[in-house]
């Protein structure tokens, strides 16, 4: 989140980092660190080869009415913000035999929004209420997973039409040191949404589902 000229030092295991500099002038912004989230999907596709590729997510998340209780903890790599526990190792809770391969796919999308969520949870901590998101990346072309993500964190999220989005912030940059746009206003014109993303969940059912989580990571750092 950018925080502007302020350095905001995170109590809830953030970090603080230089958003951009311009003329000599730091913009800050609070951050915190995912280390499996789109990775998650490339492990379902290459190493346990239950899809062929990542479009397909999207169809099989929908095709399951809830989630069954399964819950998976990508923590392939350790966990990263808020808990920093690189020790530990990925987990996979909830399992019955009516768990198809289907719900692990799904659980495996959920985690990302769960992540998100922690994070989200130490900013406001921290004294900051994101009150919208906006998202890019290979992800949030899955409208699935983009409605999820409203859902559990409870604000708008904003998709832009270009969603590579870094590469287009580097290039908008890019211009503005070679003078072909005059002011961070022209440029903030050039950027385009594609869909807004309102939150659509019953209230008990999220309270339910971030419970689900929580119990998992409690398991997981153990």
């Amino acid at each position: 989140m950018n925080t502007g000229n302020k350095k905001i030092l995170s109590k809830n295991k953030l970090l603080t980092t230089i958003c951009y500099r311009l003329k000599n002038k730091n913009t800050y912004a609070l951050e915190g660190s995912i280390f499996i989230a789109g990775a998650g999907i490339q492990w379902l596709r290459d190493k346990i080869k239950l899809i062929d590729n990542a479009y397909e997510t999207e169809k099989i998340a929908k095709s399951k009415i809830d989630n069954d209780g399964i819950y998976i903890v990508p923590a392939f790599t350790g966990l990263g913000a808020p808990y920093w526990s690189p020790d530990s190792k990925g987990l996979i809770t909830g399992l019955t035999r009516n768990t198809d391969w289907k719900n692990l796919v799904r659980a495996v999308i959920e985690s990302v929004v769960y992540q998100s969520y922690d994070l989200f949870e130490a900013m406001k901590k921290d004294g900051l209420k994101p009150k919208i998101i906006k998202v890019d990346g290979g992800m949030v072309t899955n409208n699935w997973f983009t409605q999820f993500l409203s859902n559990i964190l409870n604000v708008e999220v904003i998709r832009p039409i270009v969603q590579e989005t870094t590469a287009l912030g580097v290039a908008f940059f890019a211009g503005y040191q070679a003078g072909e746009f005059k002011s961070l206003k022209e440029i903030k014109y050039k950027w385009k949404k594609d869909t807004i993303f309102v939150p659509k969940i019953n209230k008990k059912l999220r309270n339910n589902l971030l419970q689900g989580w929580q119990q998992a990571i409690r398991k997981t750092l153990a």
